[in-house]
This record gives C-alpha cells, sequence and structure tokens, in this order.
C-alpha cells in the first residue's frame, strides 16, 4: 500500500510545475512520508524548519481570527506552502514560479493520505 500512495505521490509532483517535494511530518517535524525530486535544497528536510510551523500557527491564532489552516512563505529561489491538518503537516516546496494555487488544490486529492497518516499518528 505504501508503494501505491508514493507512486500517486510521484504523480501529483510530476503533475504540477516547479514542485520540488511533498512531505508529511508530525508537528514536531519528524518524517512520516516523503516525495520529493532532485531539485529539492536539503535544508529544507531539517526538522526544525517543519518543526517552525507549528508555532507560527500558534501564534496566527493568537490574531483572533480563527484557526491557522494555510501558511505560505515566498522565498527568493522558493516558496514553501504548510497546510495544518493536526497532527499532519504536509509542506510543499516549490519554486518561486510554481503556482501557488495548483498547489493548494492538491489538498482535496491528498485527504485519503492524511486520514491514513492521522490514524498513524493517533495510535503513537
Amino acid at each position: 500500500m505504501v508503494e501505491e500512495v508514493k507512486r500517486n505521490l510521484q504523480e501529483l509532483l510530476a503533475q504540477v510545475n516547479g514542485l520540488y517535494g511533498i512531505f508529511f511530518t508530525d508537528r514536531d517535524g519528524v518524517p512520516l512520508l516523503k516525495i520529493n525530486s532532485e531539485k529539492l535544497p536539503e535544508h529544507a528536510l531539517r526538522p526544525s524548519f517543519i518543526s517552525t510551523f507549528c508555532l507560527a500557527i500558534d501564534q496566527g491564532s493568537k490574531l483572533g481570527l480563527g484557526k491557522t489552516n494555510n501558511l505560505i512563505c515566498l522565498y527568493s529561489q522558493y516558496q514553501i506552502v504548510q497546510m495544518n491538518k493536526l497532527p499532519v503537516i504536509v509542506t510543499f516546496i516549490a519554486s518561486e514560479h510554481c503556482n501557488t494555487g495548483h498547489i493548494l488544490a492538491l489538498e482535496k486529492e491528498l485527504d485519503p493520505i492524511i486520514s491514513s497518516l492521522t490514524l498513524a499518528v493517533a495510535e503513537l
């Protein structure tokens, strides 16, 4: 089953021009599942980088606007899109020219995978 999920994620990665990686982690940045191309920067895989998202969503919630669903960060060469699916965090790393809306639209396609990973994390 894991190989089938990885194959489906690899197909999604190929569908979005400029998408370099899709990562599923827990809130501490521990990797659960990852798919990436050779263009992915090495420093993007550090758990400390991913876990910073949880701090950002906690701070964003203090604004009184409700739960933070997504966090989008744009850099000179990359963009990071993170989805709050606690206890699972989904991180997309892409080029600065990648269509952010296309990345956000992948959420519905990833829901079955996220549900399975949520159950796995809850059992731990």
